[in-house]
């Protein structure tokens, strides 16, 4: 009876998707997009991947080969570096993780003050760019740091290192777990804690027992986001890591200073395994593991802790992690104005003067760029979405699949793709503003779909019907009645990438020209050139430039999502407000 009534479930999905598809070919509009959508997905997401595999698997002639694969294999220096990698990786996402879900069970379970400060302190990291908080390690505890040298007199400490790599990446990446979780934490139904405390459980065994298995889903979804991000990170390696050479780093070398790009697709697609194994792990297993305590009846408001033994605790903790990354922050900008770090503390603009001078052209290529490609990527978004969420048709999967496939791509891997896949051939784009553009639009745009779909799985389908049944085509529906559903998931999607995209470092390393340089790229140059003050100088207005953004971009949301209702003027408005009163 079970197989019966599941090959009976199947065949009705079968007709439904064969009907939709029919109907599809009758829609020009949507046929066109969905076929666009198809053709830019296998041109800028699946070629590029597949060209990097063949070439990693074939030699000089084109042959199939594995010898490159043996080489490397075979090579301890090799295999120590990938298992530095995974130790890295697993660290840093246990401890950012741990850190994560102390900030979102504070913040969603306790009665502390200063909640929106934590908040704040918890997702600063995300909106940074790449290098604050190395640039910070080293003017703190370099040879010649304010704490090292200053108050300690130590002279000789050298920073660099797994350590502070760890420090760094920690202080990074905990945000992507404390969002993960924050979310995970406020969806558990308060009633379900609140009975365990009636039934006379304590806090800590209701936590044990309720709360924190009904978060576990959410708490291996972090650790595996956060090895992620750490097994793609480059920036913060490259800049800190000192001896202690991860993946990224060793392709970047392998490739610029021996040019062996053969070696250097090999490892690349070395480091394109645990990512993919914990990217799919993420998406199709720990997501069926997740419980659902919130229904459609009503609950009731959660009761936060506010047991002094328990809530200052957390509370201090969140503080001192706080306090460390203002002091970082703060020294980066202090750092900014200082005239020679370590040896003359004059507070002067010739900082930013001279990287206005030396890297004005950078820092607005990567300006005009962002916004360019955060335009196009939230647009694509949206119109990958909606394909998505409210069609079932023949090539659906390939397109929900191959269109996030890159968020789990790290940069390193995708700027020697893009290379190889650019380079030569029908499609020659490398060293143009093009290829900068189309990278960034395909590498963050994931997130604007997934915005865009959960926000259009929310609305009613009946909402559309109503305006096919009185008459109007597809694209009329969805201009007047989707498309503004979809105005914040829109936003939202061009504000993040539009943060990433001037913030990118992985994914363009390889990339860059001197014609079209980026201002992440001139920061790594004047990291390897020890003007570290000059660094800090970008790094702060590349902060400022961000923060003014999000705020434009935040305006024009509440602009637009700000209800809009005709009020009476002058003796109408006495009139108006007297007949409300009465009411």
């Amino acid at each position: 009876m079970a197989n019966a009534a599941g090959s009976g479930g199947k065949s009705a999905a079968r007709l439904k998707r064969r009907n939709e598809t029919k109907m599809i070919m009758r829609q020009p509009i949507m046929l066109i997009a969905i076929l666009a959508v198809i053709v830019l997905l296998l041109l800028f997401v699946v070629y590029p991947l597949v060209k990097v595999l063949i070439f990693s698997l074939t030699d000089e002639t084109g042959a199939f080969s594995l010898a490159t694969a043996a080489e490397i294999f075979s090579t301890s220096r090799y295999l120590k570096t990938f298992g530095r990698t995974m130790l890295l990786g697993v660290i840093v996402a246990v401890i950012a993780t741990f850190i994560g879900y102390v900030f979102a069970y504070t913040i969603t379970r306790t009665n502390v003050p200063c909640k929106g400060f934590l908040k704040t302190i918890a997702t600063l990291p995300i909106l940074s760019p790449p290098f604050i908080l190395c640039l910070s390690i080293i003017f703190l505890f370099g040879r010649q740091g304010l704490i090292t040298n200053g108050l300690l007199h130590i002279t000789d400490n050298d920073v660099y290192g797994m350590g502070s790599l760890i420090v760094v990446q920690v202080l990074s990446f905990f945000p992507i777990a404390y969002m993960t979780l924050s979310g995970i934490l406020s969806s558990i139904d308060a009633s379900v804690e609140d009975a365990a405390c009636n039934m006379g459980a304590s806090r800590w065994h209701t936590f044990w027992t309720v709360t924190f298995p009904l978060s576990l889903p959410g708490i291996i979804s972090g650790c595996l986001l956060v090895f992620i991000q750490s097994l793609e990170d480059f920036s913060n390696p490259a800049t800190i890591g000192g001896d202690f050479t991860t993946l990224s780093v060793e392709v970047y070398q392998i490739i610029t200073g021996s040019y062996d790009m053969q070696k250097g697709s090999v490892l690349a697609l070395l480091m394109l395994v645990p990512t993919m194994v914990a990217y799919l792990l993420n998406k199709y297993w720990v997501n069926k593991k997740s419980f659902v305590t919130v229904t459609g009846k009503p609950t009731q408001a959660r009761k936060l802790i506010d047991e002094a033994h328990i809530k200052w605790p957390l509370f201090i903790f969140c503080l001192l992690v706080a306090a460390v990354i203002i002091l970082f922050y703060g020294t980066v900008v202090f750092g900014s104005f200082v005239k020679t770090w370590g040896y003359d503390y004059t507070l002067t603009l010739d900082q930013y003067s001279r990287a206005l001078q030396q890297g004005w052209d950078s820092l607005r290529n990567s300006i005009v760029l962002g916004l360019v490609a955060a335009l196009i990527g939230g647009l694509l978004g949206m119109v990958i979405a909606y394909i998505t969420a409210k069609r079932d048709y023949y090539g659906k999967r390939f397109i929900e699949v191959s269109s996030v496939l890159m968020f789990a791509v790290p940069g390193t891997v995708l700027g020697i793709a893009y290379i190889l896949a650019f380079n030569t051939g029908f499609l020659v784009l490398t060293g143009t503003a093009t290829i900068l553009v189309i990278v960034f639009v395909f590498r963050n745009m994931p997130v604007a779909i997934e915005s865009g779909t959960t926000t259009l799985l929310q609305i009613d389908n009946s909402i559309e019907e109503a305006s096919t049944i009185l008459g109007a085509g597809s694209g009329y529906s969805f201009r007047r009645i989707t498309l503004p559903m979809l105005r914040n998931a829109f936003f939202s999607g061009i504000v993040y990438s539009f943060v990433k995209a001037i913030t990118a470092v992985s994914a363009v390393i390889f990339l860059v020209s001197p014609r079209w340089n980026l201002v992440t790229s001139k920061i790594y140059t004047l990291f390897d050139q020890a003007k570290y003050s000059q660094a800090a100088a970008f790094v702060t207005m590349m902060v400022v430039i961000l923060l003014v953004f999000i705020g434009i971009f935040n305006g024009l949301i509440n602009l637009l999502l700000a209800p809009r209702s005709k009020v009476p003027k002058g003796s109408k408005a006495a009139t108006f407000k007297k007949a409300e009163e009465t009411k």
